[in-house]
């Protein structure tokens, strides 16, 4: 892909794709209030710590922001473990292991996707450690959009941490055998980017789920 990919995107795709990401999310947000609340007051009984865990990860242009994610672990985990996570990681609360596997912790990045640092649909937005990773001229492709939510490479890794469980070393199984493939994902989807694309990416992933 050129260095002027940017401008060969169809600008109206990207403003009825942020459009689509502010109402949405809002609506999203205002629906799920009560479920948030329920789930906000299982964690705190659950364990103690905070609702939310909030992670720095890369967005757009490399810029950095912090994501939202109802906590699922320990605190402190960060310092006593890798950045990934396995199902047999006990640094996983038991409200967790039930919000993990529905991938209800994910739900709370409705706000940052109506705050603009995310997108429903885009490549996944990684931590700066595993960011490094990428080959420049992956990285520069992939950054050039809003992380997002959910993706092709989320869809098809759904069941990722089973990968990683039977890995001996796991963060080496990420960043050499999943990682790359991902990465393929990513350049893909930011090559033939579409509304209707997203659209069926968004269907797919609640089919997955549900």
């Amino acid at each position: 892909m050129s260095e002027d990919f940017i401008a060969s995107y169809n600008k109206g795709t990207l403003v009825i794709k942020r459009l689509f990401d502010i109402f949405v999310s809002i609506a999203g947000l205002l629906s799920l209030l009560p479920f948030f609340l329920v789930f906000s007051l299982w964690i705190k009984v659950d364990s103690k710590g905070p609702v939310f865990f909030r992670q720095t990860r890369v967005g757009k242009n490399g810029k950095l922001f912090r994501i939202f994610k109802f906590r699922t672990m320990v605190v402190d985990a960060e310092r006593k473990g890798l950045q990934i996570t396995t199902n047999s990681d006990s640094r996983v609360t038991k409200a967790g292991t039930f919000l993990r596997k529905t991938k209800i912790d994910e739900l709370p990045q409705l706000i940052n996707v109506f705050i603009g640092d995310m997108s429903f649909v885009g490549p996944r937005p990684e931590v700066p450690k595993y960011i490094d990773c990428y080959p420049e001229s992956i990285k520069k492709i992939v950054l050039s959009v809003r992380p997002g939510i959910t993706d092709r490479a989320s869809i098809e890794f759904k069941d990722e941490n089973d990968m990683l469980d039977s890995s001996s070393e796991p963060e080496r199984t990420y960043i050499n055998d999943i990682l790359p493939i991902k990465q393929k994902y990513y350049v893909e989807y930011v090559s033939h980017i579409s509304f209707w694309g997203d659209i069926k990416i968004i269907l797919d992933t609640i089919g997955e789920i549900m």
